[in-house]
């Protein structure tokens, strides 16, 4: 990356803060520690920055440093005349709090000279981003998707699981919030029908397809991922729509973590690639539909017509396992869904632009889940109640890949998946009604005094 930077030179011979002391003085402490503890540390590592904090003059005498910016200066003039023509790919991190560049106007600069550039901005970061807390250039590249074995990226083998520093900071710092509102509590089924607590009645040994209801806006994706991680240290890899990757959003930093967590954009190759490495895969065949449903819409299913995974993983003798979850009407009241906001002019419009190039995962033989509209329903927040998750009995298709190939079997089959998920659905919404600790308040006092999150109980299967 090259860039060009000007410095004035009046802010030159007087020393400016090039980071955050605070956020340096953070790295490598426990952000679980007491209060008392980080303090105790953080005042000492402040100490221990002291010495570092002389003036510019001190470390490059004038003559030098005017030197070093005239040669910065032609070197610069003569890199940007040629930034056109680069076409490697370019990853830019920007800092908000920066006091010697003007980094968030570089990097716009540079976005729109070069041919293939991502820029990433750190709001709260100053000049020396990555050596503050909070950073991880390796979480940063993974991403943004730069990291790849071969000259094209490989959603499949190019993945590097989540290390338990980016898990940590992930469960606790983004979705802890929500984590602590929705209380978790996972069900599954033994191969004698017998429901228990706990994810043992899922397999270990792959590949495994994990199918079930998308909860509006996705809000079950977060504790689901980290349970199996948790019980079972197994990375499911969950297939998304293609826009979060190749199209407009796929470029926003919001999304970033998705493919650190191993999403991949859900098309058959690389569904091909997954269970052909005996990879755990999370699918939702309702897609954005169930995800973006409309009001009175809760728990229902809309698949497409055809049985689009069944035979693919009858190939591979994947074992299927259909799932439900339970818990968007505890926590988001869902004001304006997309038939409302489609009827106010501006938004109207905003929604129609931005999903004029949009990839469209379906053709319209695909039933009602076909070419949905992709938008930011209008949601309120509840006072949150729970969220269930119930794994049903697996279904295996080991030694019937010549009987599903048959299309009437295999649309046999794919109606009894969707019938189970609909039975767990109703079974979950029934079944916490007897939850004495459906209410977060009720969690909150029990885990004061006994346990953590994950051990809080719930009603008997």
């Amino acid at each position: 990356m090259v860039s060009n930077f000007s410095f004035s030179m009046p802010n030159t011979r007087t020393f400016i803060p090039s980071g955050d002391p605070t956020k340096m003085a953070m790295v490598n402490i426990e952000s679980r520690l007491p209060p008392s503890l980080k303090l105790t540390q953080l005042s000492r590592n402040l100490t221990a920055l002291l010495p570092c904090l002389s003036s510019l003059a001190d470390i490059i005498p004038r003559a030098t440093l005017l030197w070093k910016l005239k040669l910065l200066k032609s070197a610069a003039a003569y890199a940007n005349s040629r930034l056109h023509a680069v076409k490697a790919e370019v990853l830019v991190l920007a800092s908000g709090k920066d006091n010697m560049v003007p980094s968030r106007d570089e990097a716009q600069r540079l976005m729109n000279s070069l041919q293939n550039c991502t820029v990433r901005h750190f709001n709260d970061n100053g000049h020396t981003l990555l050596l503050e807390d909070g950073i991880n250039l390796l979480t940063v590249i993974k991403g943004t998707c730069k990291y790849r074995r071969s000259r094209k990226r490989d959603y499949v083998s190019d993945f590097l699981p989540p290390s338990m520093s980016e898990l940590k900071y992930t469960s606790d710092e983004v979705f802890g919030l929500l984590r602590l509102a929705t209380g978790s509590v996972m069900f599954s089924t033994l191969e004698d029908g017998k429901i228990v607590r706990g994810l043992a009645g899922v397999p270990h040994e792959g590949p495994v397809l994990i199918v079930g209801y998308h909860n509006l806006m996705g809000l079950e994706l977060n504790s689901l991922v980290e349970e199996f991680l948790r019980e079972k240290n197994i990375m499911v890899r969950g297939a998304a729509h293609p826009e979060l990757f190749w199209g407009k959003s796929g470029s926003s930093a919001s999304l970033d973590l998705l493919k650190v967590f191993g999403a991949v954009p859900v098309t058959a190759k690389n569904l091909f690639k997954l269970l052909s490495s005996k990879s755990h895969v999370l699918l939702y065949p309702g897609g954005a539909r169930e995800a973006l449903h409309f009001k009175g819409e809760e728990y229902e299913l809309f698949w497409p017509n055809q049985p689009e995974f069944v035979r693919m993983a009858a190939r591979f003798g994947a074992t299927i396992v259909p799932f439900a979850a339970v818990g968007e009407d505890d926590l988001l009241e869902l004001v304006f869904d997309y038939n409302d906001l489609k009827k106010i002019p501006v938004i109207s419009d905003y929604i129609k632009e931005s999903n004029r190039d949009a990839i469209r995962l379906r053709d319209e033989t695909s039933g009602e889940v076909a070419n949905v509209d992709l938008f930011f329903p209008g949601v309120l927040p509840k006072l949150p109640g729970r969220f269930y998750y119930l794994f049903g009995k697996p279904i295996v298709t080991k030694g019937k890949k010549e009987i599903l190939k048959d299309k009437e079997n295999a649309n046999k089959l794919y109606l009894e998946i969707q019938s189970d998920i609909e039975n767990s659905l109703a079974y979950l919404l029934k079944k916490r009604e007897e939850d004495p600790y459906r209410s977060i308040i009720d969690r909150t006092a029990y885990r004061a005094i006994y346990s953590p999150i994950h051990e809080v109980p719930t009603f008997e299967p």
